[in-house]
């Protein structure tokens, strides 16, 4: 095939997207096609090193074969038979969670233990469901334990999903300007401020406190890890209950299985999507203890949470992360990601853990440093004008750091 045929081709996917799909997001003028581990392929056969992975989905990379050949098992199978019935994988996967949520680790992430606590897992689709999930456990909570409180406590700069309800939780004016009325009963304290927060619950009727360890959507703002065990210590004291966000942060995204675990703690309610399944559609929530009994049959549900595809892509990724010791690699490339971010020009800080990493820039270049860098060979991301956001697969390598780095160094100099 000719290089005009393949852009003929991308040409013709281009308008038909913008012809029948609904105008939601700002695409960028490529199309990929084909993918291996931090590598992208687009329709006219470019190469690119990618340091986004399906916005932090692909945590085992693109086309990881032990997922690929778990998935491909399943279709000659069962796809969906739903809910009312067992599944193979499912439990199973459940079971995986429950022993990652226990796990304990340093500040740095290496695992140390287990509370030995049993978690038991809600099945969805998305990381907004997941949250959607996690809120009607902690209301449930606040009807059994706090005389009906129902209050949901969250954090300036958070985002918490789409739908209403978390549209609602998620703590920045701008998700707030349209669609409303949103569902009431929740508020704001900015993260990291302790004192604030004891304001919020004494002044409203909280039933818990929803938080992002690492705040990736409003520009990878990590929270204190003595602040989270405060926050910790607050729910302990006002029986209140801790719900962490981890759609984003969790799957070793930042070195432990869950960000949360960093700072020596254990949430009572986990909402997961993204890198659990190396970006098959899943989310889920889960619950410790008591708050793993809340929900009964007919509080809630879903047609294709877990389903049989979802549990095998699940099951295999997770099994995979543990297997291969994702924690401990992506302790050490997220060093060094971090320090060749560092080092760039116009580069003033660099936030995050792990392998999500935010370098603020002293200039308004982001956006320009995105669409410039496919010319490069780069998937970049932005979070306004002054902010790159890297989410690359958890098996990127510090050689493939070092490329990336030279090449954005380059746009840089170019650009700024």
């Amino acid at each position: 095939m000719t290089k005009n045929t393949k852009d003929d081709a991308f040409e013709q996917a281009r308008q038909l997207d913008d012809t029948y799909v609904m105008h939601t997001y700002g695409r960028l003028p490529v199309e990929f096609v084909d993918g291996h581990g931090a590598e992208l392929v687009d329709s006219s056969g470019t190469i690119y090193l990618d340091f986004l992975a399906g916005i932090g989905c692909a945590s085992l990379g693109h086309a990881d074969p032990v997922v690929a050949e778990a998935i491909k098992a399943q279709v000659d199978r069962v796809w969906q038979v739903g809910n009312y019935y067992y599944v193979e994988n499912r439990g199973e996967l459940a079971k995986l969670l429950s022993q990652l949520l226990s796990t304990t680790t340093d500040e740095v992430g290496h695992v140390t233990g287990s509370t030995g606590s049993t978690w038991k897992t809600f099945f969805a689709n998305s990381g907004a469901e997941a949250n959607e999930g996690a809120l009607k456990v902690a209301r449930r909570w606040g009807e059994k334990t706090l005389g009906g409180a129902s209050g949901i406590i969250s954090a300036r700069q958070s985002f918490h999903g789409r739908t209403l309800a978390t549209l609602a939780a998620t703590g920045q004016d701008i998700f707030h300007k349209s669609f409303g009325p949103y569902p009431s009963g929740f508020s704001y304290v900015p993260l990291n401020d302790l004192d604030a927060l004891k304001a919020a619950v004494d002044a409203t009727d909280p039933c818990a406190i929803m938080l992002e360890c690492v705040q990736g959507e409003g520009g990878v703002w990590p929270a204190d890890l003595d602040y989270l065990r405060n926050v910790r210590a607050l729910c302990d004291e006002r029986g209140l209950a801790l719900v962490i966000d981890e759609v984003q942060t969790g799957f070793f995204r930042c070195g432990a299985p869950f960000s949360f675990q960093l700072a020596g703690i254990e949430a009572d309610v986990v909402s997961m999507a993204k890198g659990i399944a190396s970006g098959f559609p899943t989310g889920a929530v889960a619950a410790r203890g008591a708050f793993g009994d809340l929900l009964v049959p007919g509080d809630h549900g879903s047609t294709f949470g877990g389903n049989a595809l979802a549990a095998a892509a699940g099951r295999a990724t997770v099994e995979q992360l543990v297997e291969r010791n994702m924690g401990e690699h992506v302790i050490a490339t997220g060093a060094h990601l971090a320090q060749r971010l560092a080092a760039l020009p116009h580069v003033t800080e660099v936030r995050g853990r792990g392998l999500m990493r935010g370098a603020q820039f002293d200039v308004p270049i982001a956006t320009k440093l995105v669409d410039e860098g496919l010319g490069a060979g780069l998937v970049l991301n932005h979070i306004g004008d002054s902010i790159l956001r890297f989410l690359p697969p958890l098996v990127v390598t510090d050689e493939q750091v070092d490329a990336m780095a030279e090449r954005l160094e380059a746009l840089i100099n170019r650009i700024a």
